[in-house]
């Protein structure tokens, strides 16, 4: 299931939040509902460990726990039932100082399905099932080939991850006639097998037995990818793995990228594939039409409080309360917000423009 820039981004704040708090002893409430659980049964629990709670040594610790257990079910409360997804919840005295009371209550419907139920007194809230959350586990294999040169890499996410790169001393043609020529061919056959045997042994090394794999991607210019394919050097296993064939113009990195955005049909439920068409058409219309774009915090805004931004691009490495600023004013003249990683080269274009960018409605004199 695929979670949303905004998503990721609203849930990274949250557990940047939380991580900022801990607790003088085991007195941090965390607690995981998950989906469709009932809501009343954790309620009667989290009073059963009040009940327990009484037993704690600590006076001070015994009062944060118990009355941290008290927050909490008055929050669980609010609710009828369980939120679709489950929801987390957190609890604690976040006083600076020993001896003052601060009293918080956190929760959040994650945006996937809870399956765990956790509940954990701790120094620290228990965060990890949340940071799984933002791990990207699914990924694409790319292998790029031609009659010299392969490169191998994940794509996790928006990330090319680059994992292996092999040359192949196959000889180029020769104008040498009769036998020479009829020698020469042999060699230069012999060294291209030799070549799409390791490239195929590679490819099952890396990519057979993952779990997590889902499809292999190959490209490459001229008909040597095809050829590649059909020697039989691939082994079944693998080769049913792979998902497209694609035409390139370019090998090595700038052919991994050209892979990528070759294969939208094939990743037209990435997240990549949507970034990088947003991007470019903030680009293509940057360099044909400026006076349809606004870029920069100051500017973007402006043009944003006048109605005139249709499309807000904001980078993720824009400060929080910024971003805040920027949604705040969105909501108010319905322009659509997209929050941009720097995971891809176009991402960091938008993070060297001023973190922020809009495509207008219209144009807009500067």
């Amino acid at each position: 299931m695929q979670i949303t820039e905004k998503q990721k981004h609203e849930l990274k704040k949250f557990i940047k939040e939380l991580e900022r708090h801990k607790g003088r002893h085991t007195e941090l409430v965390s607690v995981y509902i998950p989906q469709g659980y009932d809501i009343i049964k954790v309620i009667n629990h989290l009073n059963q460990e009040k009940g327990t709670a009484t037993n704690i040594k600590s006076a001070a610790t015994r009062k944060n726990v118990i009355d941290s257990l008290e927050r909490m079910t008055q929050h669980l409360r609010l609710y009828s039932r369980t939120p679709e997804n489950g929801l987390a919840v957190f609890s604690g005295n976040v006083a600076e100082r020993e001896g003052q009371q601060d009293f918080k209550v956190w929760s959040i419907e994650p945006p996937i399905p809870l399956k765990t139920r956790i509940y954990r007194c701790d120094k620290e809230f228990v965060l990890d099932l949340l940071r799984d959350i933002l791990e990207i586990k699914e990924v694409y294999g790319l292998v790029i080939v031609d009659r010299r040169d392969a490169n191998i890499a994940y794509l996790k996410g928006k990330t090319i991850i680059p994992i292996l790169k092999t040359h192949s001393e196959v000889p180029g043609k020769t104008k040498a006639g009769g036998q020479s020529a009829a020698r020469f061919e042999r060699l230069r056959e012999g060294a291209k097998i030799d070549h799409f045997k390791k490239v195929a042994e590679y490819m099952k090394e890396k990519f057979l037995g993952d779990k997590n794999l889902k499809g292999i991607i190959v490209g490459g210019p001229g008909p040597t990818k095809y050829d590649f394919i059909d020697t039989g050097y691939i082994t079944t296993e693998v080769k049913n793995k792979i998902i497209a064939i694609k035409d390139l113009s370019y090998t090595g990195e700038f052919g991994l990228n050209e892979l990528v955005e070759k294969s939208e049909d094939v990743l037209a439920k990435e997240g990549i594939i949507e970034e990088k068409k947003i991007m470019a058409k903030f680009f293509e219309i940057l360099s044909t039409k400026p006076g349809m774009v606004s870029y920069g915090i100051d500017e973007t805004m402006k043009n944003l409080k006048l109605g005139a931004a249709d499309t807000l691009l904001v980078s993720e490495e824009l400060d929080d309360k910024k971003i805040e600023e920027f949604e705040k004013e969105a909501s108010q003249v319905g322009t659509n917000v997209r929050i941009i990683s720097t995971e891809t080269s176009e991402g960091v274009q938008l993070r060297d423009l001023g973190k922020a960018a809009a495509i207008l409605r219209y144009e807009v004199n500067r």
